[in-house]
């Protein structure tokens, strides 16, 4: 078991007073309690369906362990996903967030950032997972990319804000669109 990075918890607890602050313009709140998770498994996920079949696993048996301690069960991690582009493979990072709450449960992301041709190139999925640079005490892959002008923790507070806005569509007051 270990205990979360203190990235996630303050990325997931940023995501949350990013949605209930600007919503209601007022000061807020937020408390995060970590809570024991098994340890992911090692390297990062190579595809959105393996991230979010972990992580909703993980939000999942937090709720059924704690029952009605808390008022929303939340995993988050950072995945690898590839596309065709023009007949070339792109293969992308971004964070995934489950959010889990008696009004049942929503998937957010982070936006993607496509790793540079010249890291991935001849690499297969399984190579990719463990060659990709940046460390967790340096801000991770994201930071990597971006000369730290994003964070691990900015992808996280963004997917969890997309989550928690998908979770209260309809619920809360909506803004018009037009």
């Amino acid at each position: 078991m270990a205990n979360p990075a203190p990235d996630r918890l303050l990325g997931v607890r940023d995501g949350f007073l990013r949605f209930l602050s600007d919503r209601y313009n007022r000061s807020t709140i937020v408390v995060v309690v970590p809570q024991p998770a098994e340890q992911a498994p090692s390297g990062l996920a190579i595809s959105d369906e393996e991230v979010l079949g972990w992580i909703g696993q993980r939000a999942e048996e937090l709720e059924t362990r704690l029952g009605d301690a808390y008022h929303f069960y939340v995993a988050t991690e950072g995945g690898l996903h590839s596309l065709v582009v023009d007949g070339e493979v792109r293969t992308f990072i971004r964070n995934w967030t489950v959010l889990r709450s008696r009004l049942g449960s929503a998937v957010g992301s982070s936006g993607s950032i496509q790793l540079p041709d010249r890291i991935v190139s001849g690499l297969d999925g399984d190579q990719i997972r463990f060659s990709v640079p940046g460390t967790r005490k340096e801000g991770g892959l994201i930071s990597s990319l971006t000369g730290g002008l994003e964070s691990r923790r900015q992808a996280i507070a963004e997917s969890t804000f997309h989550a928690l806005s998908t979770l209260f569509y309809g619920v809360l007051e909506s803004h018009p669109t037009s």
